[in-house]
């Protein structure tokens, strides 16, 4: 199992990951008013499995490509620094979107709101190179197996998220309403994770150096 402090740390990067733009949360919210908090739940669920689909895949890749290439470590935290850095310049970017913007969409029975949770976080480019610019930092080699450990890193961050959205999805009409009254508030929102997720590209680029 990772360690203590490893779990904690991941927990408050996935903290700041979910509440980044994203088309996952822009759906729910759109969906929640829209089509109500039910609806929105029923979303969430399918956007949940998306999560459980990549972690496995990231958890049983990033194992194999780490048993079959060497410096494999490196390679994906440059990579993610790099990934990171570009989030951070689109949250902070002039006509940046706001994650809270929501759109119009038609009522829809549980079955398809399901799918389209699940499709919206499958076809998330955003959650998969995530999953490979995150995970490898926080494994270590005394930590355990690193599929244990993958497992463990992907779970805490699918707790976070869903607690998170499940959140935005119960008070969707009110965040949206307050937000659209202070657009200043999401201002400070987009520069504050824009900082954040630079300060974390930094530190994985100088941590695959050393």
């Amino acid at each position: 199992m990772p360690h203590t402090d490893n779990l904690l740390a991941f927990a408050l990067v996935a903290l700041g990951m979910v509440l980044t733009p994203g088309p996952n949360m822009v759906y729910l919210i759109s969906r929640s008013i829209c089509q109500g908090r039910a609806a929105g739940i029923v979303s969430l669920a399918g956007v949940a499995l998306g999560f459980v689909f990549y972690m496995l895949c990231a958890a049983f890749g990033i194992t194999a490509l780490v048993m079959a290439v060497p410096f494999a470590y490196d390679a994906i935290r440059i990579a993610g620094a790099f990934y990171l850095l570009w989030l951070a310049w689109q949250a902070v970017r002039p006509g940046g979107r706001s994650p809270f913007e929501v759109r119009a969409l038609v009522a829809d029975p549980p079955a398809r709101l399901f799918l389209m949770g699940f499709l919206t976080n499958l076809l998330n480019p955003k959650i998969a190179v995530m999953y490979l610019s995150l995970l490898p930092q926080f494994i270590t080699p005394d930590g355990g197996g690193i599929l244990r450990q993958a497992l463990a890193l992907g779970s805490v961050q699918i707790v976070v998220s869903i607690a998170v959205n499940l959140v935005i999805v119960v008070g969707a009409a009110s965040i949206a309403h307050v937000l659209v009254r202070r657009p200043t508030f999401a201002t400070i929102q987009r520069w504050v994770m824009g900082t954040v997720l630079a300060g974390l590209a930094v530190r994985m680029a100088t941590e695959a150096r050393r």
